[in-house]
């Protein structure tokens, strides 16, 4: 492994919101490629919260892209916790 392979991606505000969208699609069951797919409501719901939180705190501050981006995710996200909401109860 070279030093280059070891280094950290640079992280910017898209790859912070991707980062966290990913976390809450895993514990949807709902990530690509993944052996794994246990849902989790709770955790999905905190990642999704923590994606809103910063889309108000960030209010104003963000490029038209970033706000985009915020709202893309956060629809989404949304939806697929409601159906995995759905699911749920019905399951049980």
């Amino acid at each position: 492994m070279t030093e280059d392979d070891s280094a950290p991606p640079s992280i910017d505000f898209t790859t912070f919101v991707l980062s966290l969208s990913t976390s809450a699609l895993m514990h949807l069951g709902k990530l690509p490629g993944s052996e794994d797919q246990t849902v989790n409501l709770a955790h999905a719901k905190q990642s999704i919260d923590c994606i809103a939180l910063l889309e108000e705190k960030t209010k104003g501050n963000l490029t038209g892209e970033e706000e985009r981006l915020l709202g893309e995710v956060l629809y989404d996200l949304r939806l697929r916790f409601i159906a995995a909401t759905k699911d749920a109860d019905e399951k049980t």
